[in-house]
């Protein structure tokens, strides 16, 4: 899973070794079904499941969960803590570990040694991370390194929405609707690159320069949730988790607006005036007040999920 991609998101840039394994720690996976859909398009689609590149790895979630379908993966992040977390973590494709290294969407692994080979790719996976791509330069190292046929699979999450199973949900999810108005403030402009459900996420064929070497035939947009619905006997597709408040708090700090907000208001931070410990005290309250026992509080949660995919040429 992302942390930022090519500068324009810096804020996890210096993480340390301990920050990564707690993004690791904190931040949950996807569902298996989401692979399914990705290497079921591949494969009907002439691919093979030979090598998989997943850029903006974060620490390694996505790389483990997809790569277990391929015979070889490879994790790229800028962030050596994020590396590094993954690294400690491990994990294996079908046929070897999994290789975790330093490296951009601009790059996608030219820069190593050795490097990612022109033509060697299978699928390009990025997992949250295209939202702080440059895309010009994206689609450019991505048609370079897929092999004919290959597939670019993008796919991001929404900010959390709280599940109607939730004791007073809806007072809850305004909680959370405070907390997302605050911490927005101090977005960095490039996070939301192509909108919540990439609608505007600029293809190779809507560039300003076209970048050729793509079907646009094939190309397959998948949404999930949009806008936080889902029947109350139904989970949320792409992620579905049940946190308790320091699960909520742990999963909140991973957000890049929260450390931005942090770095903004260090007198506040960590304290019981920080923006998510004065959220779940909040949410504390709200679920008290529907006879939720102290100690047991949870909430239910997921998001709405867009998945674009995009073929290169044979």
């Amino acid at each position: 899973m992302a942390s930022y991609l090519a500068g324009s998101e810096v804020t996890f840039r210096g993480y340390t070794d301990d920050q990564g394994d707690v993004y690791a720690r904190a931040r949950p996976g996807y569902r298996q079904d989401l692979y399914k859909i990705i290497t079921d398009y591949h494969t009907s689609t002439g691919g093979i499941l030979g090598t998989l590149l997943d850029i903006g790895c974060g620490a390694g979630t996505a790389t483990r969960e997809l790569g277990s379908y391929f015979q070889e993966a490879v994790g790229l992040d800028p962030s050596a803590g994020m590396i590094a977390a993954a690294k400690s973590i491990g994990g294996r494709s079908l046929s070897s570990p999994i290789r975790f290294d330093v490296s951009t969407d601009s790059e996608l692994g030219s820069n190593l040694s050795p490097p990612v080979s022109d033509g060697s790719i299978d699928l390009v996976a990025a997992a949250t991370a295209a939202q702080y791509f440059d895309m010009a330069a994206f689609w450019a190292a991505a048609a370079r390194v897929l092999k004919p046929g290959g597939t670019v699979a993008l796919w991001r999450g929404s900010f959390l929405h709280i599940h109607p199973s939730t004791p007073n949900h809806q007072r809850v999810q305004a909680a959370l609707n405070e907390l997302i108005d605050e911490i927005q403030r101090y977005k960095n402009d490039s996070s939301n690159n192509g909108g919540e459900t990439f609608e505007a996420l600029p293809l190779p064929w809507t560039m300003k320069d076209p970048v050729a070497g793509f079907d646009q035939e094939s190309f397959s947009r998948k949404v999930w949730n949009e806008d936080g619905k889902v029947p109350s006997d139904e989970e949320f597709f792409l992620n579905h988790q049940i946190l308790d408040l320091n699960g909520m708090e742990e999963y909140l700090a991973t957000v890049s607006s929260t450390a931005r907000w942090r770095q903004a208001n260090p007198e506040a931070a960590g304290t019981e005036r920080d923006v998510v410990k004065v959220f779940t005290r909040k949410v504390e309250d709200i679920l008290q007040e529907a006879v939720v026992e102290e100690g047991e509080e949870r909430i239910t949660a997921g998001m709405s999920g867009v998945l674009l995919m995009v073929k290169k040429s044979n």
